[in-house]
C-alpha cells in the first residue's frame, strides 16, 4: 500500500496509472517521474520496493505542486479574479462557463439543472 502526498495509490493498478490519483499529476507527468526515478511505468503499485516509493515521493515533493499546496493555489488564482472583477472573474461569480462556451444551449453542468418553469407548463398542458 503506497502512500505518496496524502493520498494512497490503488494497489492492483500500474504505477503510470496509480500516480494520477494524486491531484496534479496527470499521465504525462506520472511518465516522466517515473523516467527519472527509474521505475518500470508497467510495474503494479503493490510490487513496488519502499526504496523505489521513496524515490517516487522525493521527485514529487522536490518538484512538484500537487494536492493542497496546488489547490490553494488554484482558488486564489480565482479568487483573484474575481477580487479585481475582470470578466473571468465575474463569470466565475455567476457560476458559468467561463472560457467562452456558449451558454444559450448547453452549459447545464457549470448552470446546474433547468429551472421549475418547464415542468409547470408540461403540468398544465396533460
Amino acid at each position: 500500500m503506497a502512500r505518496i502526498a496524502g493520498v494512497t495509490l490503488p494497489s492492483e493498478k500500474r504505477v503510470e496509472i496509480g500516480l494520477t490519483y494524486i491531484y496534479g499529476i496527470g499521465r504525462s507527468k506520472a511518465i516522466k517521474i517515473l523516467e527519472e526515478a527509474r521505475v518500470d511505468r508497467n510495474k503494479k503499485v503493490k510490487d513496488l520496493t519502499e526504496e523505489e516509493i521513496n524515490k517516487i515521493r522525493q521527485i514529487i515533493e522536490k518538484r512538484e505542486k500537487v494536492e493542497g499546496e496546488l489547490r490553494k493555489e488554484v482558488a486564489q488564482n480565482i479568487k483573484r479574479l474575481i477580487d479585481i472583477g475582470c470578466y473571468r472573474g465575474l463569470r466565475h461569480k455567476r457560476n458559468l462557463p467561463v472560457r467562452g462556451q456558449r451558454t444559450r444551449t448547453n452549459a447545464r453542468t457549470r448552470k446546474g439543472p433547468r429551472g421549475q418553469r418547464i415542468k409547470k407548463l408540461k403540468e398544465k398542458k396533460a
